[in-house]
């Protein structure tokens, strides 16, 4: 019955490719916006440049692997779109907000959805195969 309830669930997931897209595509301006709030001394400017490319390149990936360029191609993009969610984890992490409560809100925020944004895109690519 979980399994059921799970194969339901991606099956849903595939159903908004558009729905996710959009997500995807709202998480990547939330970033952006998160990282013109963030102090940009010596070490955050490397962070931020590293973060707004990951971030879009999330969105990105994802939306060119909807092109239907065959099941090869989508699968590589959205592996790469993926790997790219994990990384702007690691950067989001990694800024520092120097103890300002409302951009740590906001990190802790976006670092919670790129989790869960990896974790779609895990199930998209086990439901490919791979």
């Amino acid at each position: 019955m979980i399994l059921k309830r799970y194969n339901l669930k991606l099956q849903n997931l595939f159903c908004m490719s558009e729905e996710l897209e959009e997500r995807f595509h709202r998480w990547a301006k939330r970033v952006r916006d998160f990282c013109r709030k963030v102090k940009p001394d010596l070490i955050n400017r490397e962070y931020i440049g590293q973060l707004v490319r990951a971030s879009s390149s999330v969105d990105a990936n994802y939306t060119e692997a909807s092109d239907d360029l065959g099941k090869g191609d989508e699968k590589m993009k959205i592996k790469t779109s993926r790997r790219e969610a994990k990384e702007s984890v690691k950067f989001l992490d990694l800024i520092l907000v120097y103890d300002d409560k409302e951009l740590e809100k906001e990190q802790l925020y976006l670092v919670d959805e790129g989790i869960q944004i990896r974790k779609i895109l895990s199930a998209i690519v086990k439901k490919l195969g791979g």
